[in-house]
């Protein structure tokens, strides 16, 4: 089973309810993977304390700016839509970090004069801490493409058990390529304005994808009930209402487990476990 975590927006609490709910079932002798696919700044490894024992380097094959044989035709420029190799007089200029590795401009060179080399973009390391099989994708400091690293890391995870998928914020590239193929995806928002607007973005996105979603309210005490209302209308089940408590943002900020500082957080994150083992499948509701 694939469980995603996901949010159209940072800061709801996405991070806290994916490894809780990791440590959660691992509590219930549950096999637990929890791949970390926010690679722009990962940090569930924070509170589950794994000890990495693997590290691999995630590469793009891009074209290199060394053509032998090159006649300047200039299709493999006219070729790439990210403006990532360019033919300036004779030669080719290469920008490798705009380049999305799809190999295109190397098959329409008439020449054959193009060959691949491998640009790193970022790494993946696997590790276990507590029970817990942690894979934690981290894209290079200042490389743009962090799909690459979202896909190398869920490809590190394990088939069997439980994979808990922490999936970057938002609704762009990354985002969607974490909960891609997931059997369902938990939209952790908030009951606010803000909250609401980017839930929309989220389960917009999540129904295009063609996936099954529910929503976690988390601070649900802290706002109206435009949240509930708007999952109501679009068939969201609610699996869980989490209560703001100055506990979890104390535990939050030393690196502690938040489910073990609020009874109110564990026992919501101990029901959204149950759903998903009693139900043998992905859908919680």
């Amino acid at each position: 089973m694939r469980v995603a975590i996901a949010s159209g927006k940072g800061g709801t609490g996405k991070t806290t309810l994916a490894v809780c709910l990791a440590q959660a079932l691992g509590e219930r002798g549950e096999r637990v993977t929890y791949v970390d696919c926010d690679v722009e700044e990962p940090n569930g490894h924070i509170f589950l304390k794994p000890t990495f024992e693997t590290r691999a380097p995630v590469q793009l094959l891009v074209p290199s700016d060394h053509a032998v044989g090159c006649t300047a035709c200039g299709r493999c420029s006219t070729f790439c839509q990210f403006n990532a190799i360019v033919n300036v007089r004779e030669t080719v200029l290469v920008f490798p970090d705009l380049c999305h590795g799809c190999g295109g401009c190397v098959l329409v060179c008439p020449e054959r004069a193009l060959r691949e080399v491998a640009h790193d973009v970022g790494v993946v390391e696997r590790g276990r801490g507590d029970g817990i099989d942690v894979v934690r994708g981290t894209l290079t400091v200042g490389k743009p493409l962090a799909v690459p690293v979202v896909r190398a890391a869920r490809a590190a995870a394990p088939d069997d058990g439980i994979t808990i998928i922490d999936a970057p914020p938002g609704t762009a590239c990354p985002a969607v390529e974490a909960v891609r193929g997931a059997d369902h995806v938990i939209l952790v928002t908030e009951p606010t304005p803000f909250g609401l607007h980017d839930l929309d973005l989220a389960a917009r996105t999540v129904r295009e994808l063609g996936l099954e979603a529910s929503v976690v309210v988390n601070r649900c005490d802290v706002g109206g009930t435009e949240v509930r209302d708007y999952a109501r209308r679009e068939g969201l089940t609610i699996v869980a209402e989490i209560p703001h408590d100055r506990a979890v943002a104390e535990a939050y900020a030393r690196g502690a487990l938040p489910c073990d500082a609020s009874r109110e957080l564990h026992d919501a994150v101990a029901k959204l476990a149950d759903r998903l083992t009693d139900g043998g499948g992905g859908d919680p509701a």
